[in-house]
């Protein structure tokens, strides 16, 4: 949720986003008669590893040391994967999903440069409009299926990243976890809304108002998530799923997916502006600073409202 000024934006036409093509006639693509995968290809990315393979691209975060919590790079990395596999006619499916033991822990408020601006003040509004929200929304918006495969704790922005994916598939010991009212912030990454669209009225405001884990047994008996499989089966569950869409009808997911957006997505960049600009004014915050001073000592907060 905070800007790296390590990191370059890729708005704007300003970061080459695939390689081009050589000139070839035409070739079966995946799930037509006579498709043959070349060997698997790469987007070489600092954070993320961008592969793809009979079908199915795959972003994986991959920051394991720190459980996969967002920089600004991160974010940067993961829009640029993505965008990669919206532009290749042979991937039919994106999935998500992390390195090591975590889907995503949220925002890394402990990398350096992540929580200032150059001039030293806290800065929430430019990485998330510049790089976080494009991505989130790409994720709604993308002409193929989202699935995310969620690994082990998906917290914070990474939660709301699993909630922007058309599916979810979970292993027994993930959980989800909106903690941003834990350090005195408002919900970010499209969270108002993706909540509401999943879980309904009251479950949103009982996951938002508390900052508690939801187990992901929880979650699918809320609805928020479409399958749990224990941990050793992730990869198979998610293996077979891509698969169905790989030999499915791409222009059917992807009118599916505009209808389902034009009705409950409709202003979904709006709200996305709206969280970033409210994000601005908690970060100004006494009380995010008291969050933040006590989640890095380990101590119960003492919010005063300020």
């Amino acid at each position: 949720m905070f800007a790296d000024p390590r990191s370059r934006r890729i708005l704007g036409g300003r970061t080459a986003l695939t390689q081009p093509r050589p000139a070839a006639g035409p070739r079966p693509r995946a799930g037509q008669p006579g498709y043959c995968p070349a060997a698997m290809s790469a987007l070489e990315l600092e954070t993320v590893r961008c592969t793809s393979d009979n079908g199915v691209g795959t972003v994986t975060l991959n920051r394991p040391e720190a459980l996969n919590a967002w920089t600004r790079r991160l974010g940067d990395d993961m829009l640029a994967a993505l965008e990669h596999h919206a532009a290749d006619p042979d991937v039919r499916v994106i999935v998500f999903t992390g390195a090591g033991r975590a889907f995503s822990a949220g925002a890394d408020l402990k990398a350096s440069g992540e929580l200032t601006d150059a001039d030293g003040t806290f800065d929430a509004l430019t990485p998330l409009r510049e790089s976080y929200n494009p991505l989130v929304l790409r994720v709604r918006t993308v002409d193929k299926p989202v699935i995310a495969a969620v690994n082990g704790p998906a917290a914070g922005i990474g939660c709301s990243l699993a909630l922007a994916a058309d599916l979810i598939i979970a292993a027994r010991s993930a959980y989800f976890m909106l903690a941003f009212v834990n350090i005195g912030l408002a919900l970010d990454g499209g969270a108002s809304q993706l909540l509401r669209e999943r879980i309904g009225h009251a479950r949103a405001f009982q996951m938002a108002f508390l900052g508690e884990r939801v187990s992901a047994e929880q979650a699918l008996d809320w609805g928020m998530i479409n399958q749990l499989v224990d941990d050793d089966q992730l990869d198979t569950a998610v293996a077979e799923l891509a698969a169905r869409f790989v030999a499915g009808p791409p222009g059917s997911y992807a009118t599916i997916k505009r209808t389902i957006n034009a009705r409950a997505y409709h202003d979904f960049a709006q709200l996305l502006d709206l969280e970033a600009v409210q994000q601005q004014q908690r970060v100004e915050s006494k009380d995010f600073i008291e969050g933040v001073t006590a989640f890095v000592s380990k101590r119960p907060a003492r919010f005063t409202g300020e």
